[in-house]
């Protein structure tokens, strides 16, 4: 019965660590609040899917917009800064991105919205592991 308990904990254990929750982050730019998610907590080095959720002050969806992820990793000594864009695709009134970061560390994320002429942004830091 002991070994049976045992081994039930770590797959209990271990499923939890395959299934962990996504990266979300809520955030206002302007007159829009921004849910991001991102497929893998905390993010990784390599492909990583990122779903860009918009709402109007009034919370409707917004699915006209001109969105764009720039992201990238600051200066060190020896190593420049480096600097990416993401293009997103609408599927669903759902911003769609796949970010690809080259290695482990502190990176920034901006996001920009741009509708009716205007712009406004979002912008975030992830640790990348």
């Amino acid at each position: 019965m002991k070994k049976f308990a045992t081994v039930t904990l770590i797959l209990l254990l271990a499923a939890g660590f395959v299934y962990a929750k996504d990266y979300t982050v809520m955030k206002k730019a302007g007159n829009y609040m921004v849910h991001v998610k991102m497929d893998k907590n905390p993010p990784v080095t390599g492909q990583n899917k990122m779903e860009i959720n918009i709402q109007d002050a009034k919370g409707a969806a917004v699915a006209d917009a001109a969105v764009t992820v720039d992201y990238g990793m600051a200066a060190m000594p020896g190593m420049p800064a480096m600097n990416y864009k993401a293009k997103t695709e609408l599927k669903n009134s759902r911003y769609l991105a796949n970010l690809n970061f080259s290695m482990s560390g502190s990176w920034f994320i901006n996001i920009k919205i741009t509708r009716a002429g205007k712009t406004q942004s979002v912008k975030l830091n992830v640790d990348v592991g």
